[in-house]
């Protein structure tokens, strides 16, 4: 019996895009808002995509999709922040997704944002923002992925992160602290 020709096995193990999907919603991952500013324009968009790739330098992979209005602008601008959403954060997170088709500017009245090094919005109230600058684009099917140099880091005081998972929001991070003389609910 002969060995199956490299495309026959292919066929065999294609995964449909419904189980890829239903797969990568089971994949929690923390809830971004990506921005911009530069002369392109001011933007941002709700992304999970994002992880770190080394710490020498301090660098980060953010992904976004090809077919997305921001994607060239936000290339050519040449920058980005990674600011990862607390808990409260939720409506804001669907804010940037297009949730109301609010324009850009409109979107950016929604929270409070300040600057760090390449003049990216920096949510003022994020768990860590990330200010970076864009060293390397890979188009990848149907994304781009952006390699960017991290320059310069907010904390904030909450750590309680919001995270997407199986196709809804949650909360991680401490539980709440309660004075020593009070009395938890056990």
């Amino acid at each position: 019996m002969s060995e199956p020709s490299a495309e026959n096995r292919a066929a065999e193990n294609a995964v449909s895009l419904q189980a890829f999907r239903e797969g990568m919603s089971r994949l929690g991952a923390a809830v971004n808002i990506i921005t911009s500013n530069g002369p392109h324009g001011q933007l941002g968009f709700t992304a999970t995509a994002v992880c770190s790739i080394s710490d020498e330098p301090p660098s980060l992979l953010v992904c976004m999709n090809r077919r997305s209005q921001q994607n060239t602008p936000l290339k050519a601008n040449g920058v980005l922040c990674v600011n990862t959403l607390s808990s409260r954060h939720q409506e804001l997170s669907g804010v940037f997704s297009g949730v109301g088709k609010l324009e850009m500017k409109q979107r950016f009245q929604r929270a409070q944002w300040s600057t760090v090094a390449t003049g990216s919005p920096v949510l003022e109230d994020a768990v860590v923002s990330f200010d970076c600058k864009i060293v390397q684009t890979l188009e990848i099917n149907t994304h781009s992925i952006l390699i960017a140099e991290v320059l310069g880091i907010k904390s904030g005081d909450d750590v309680r992160s919001l995270i997407y998972l199986n196709r809804t929001y949650h909360e991680v991070g401490p539980p709440p602290s309660y004075p020593e003389n009070a009395r938890g609910w056990f």
